[in-house]
């Protein structure tokens, strides 16, 4: 699993819950949006679960500590020891280390407060995860970290939060616009790109909008296939393009 944001409960619903559940889960940072699904994914929440969570330390504090620290009353009624699976928190740094088969690589990245990006190689397919991105005010450059990690992916999953205009007004906000993501991807020869991390105030008809025209000049760009991330939504490689249910 890439974070533990709200859509984690969603996808709970479609896992065992008699305590066979098995999972790994690489959290980039610990911004809100990416963590509170964790209390609220039911299969977790059953005696014989386990899971496990990397992600980056915090300001001099281990991921478990992290976790501990907002999670915990005043702020939520529940505390991390008080959930009834085994819930197993691995400190990472920028390092490369195996997920069962997969091969991991974890990379800091641009945002605001450390945050890794992820590159998951598994079965011949490569995806790389950056769901947070600082685009530079000025210019186009690219962190060498991040084409490393979409270097020739099969599918980068990428923030594509605002709109040319909405960054003028919030460049430091931490994340980046389509045309940034599109770059990105062309930069580091990635195969498919899905655009990620919307912007919460834009409609459903706004998203399909900037994906149409993001597929538009992604195919000039030469990029074999642009879409939007949306929750449902499954991609299957070996030449399957993308369908939602």
């Amino acid at each position: 699993m890439l974070d533990l944001g709200t859509g984690l409960r969603f996808f709970g619903e479609t896992q065992p819950q008699d305590g066979t559940f098995r999972a790994h889960a690489l959290v980039t940072h610990l911004h809100w949006d990416h963590v509170q699904g964790l209390p609220f994914c039911v299969p977790v929440n059953r005696e014989g679960a386990q899971l496990d969570v990397y992600g980056p330390p915090q300001e001099g504090l281990t991921l478990a500590e992290a976790f501990e620290e907002f999670m915990r009353p005043p702020y939520f009624p529940v505390r991390i020891g008080e959930l009834i699976g085994d819930i197993r928190f691995h400190t990472v740094d920028d390092d490369d280390f195996a997920v069962g088969d997969a091969k991991v690589r974890a990379r800091y990245v641009p945002h605001v407060g450390p945050t890794f990006g992820y590159r998951v190689e598994y079965g011949g397919i490569s995806i790389a995860y950056i769901s947070d991105h600082q685009q530079p005010v000025h210019g186009d450059a690219i962190a060498n970290e991040v084409l490393e990690l979409a270097d020739g992916a099969d599918l980068l999953i990428h923030d594509a939060q605002f709109t040319p205009e909405e960054f003028e007004l919030k460049a430091h906000w931490g994340h980046c616009t389509t045309d940034y993501a599109l770059h990105v991807a062309r930069e580091a020869g990635a195969r498919r790109l899905a655009l990620f991390h919307h912007d919460p105030s834009h409609s459903d008809q706004m998203i399909d909008r900037l994906v149409d025209d993001a597929r538009k000049r992604g195919a000039e760009l030469g990029l074999t296939e642009v879409i939007g991330a949306a929750e449902g939504l499954t991609l299957t490689f070996g030449g399957v393009g993308a369908t939602a249910p």
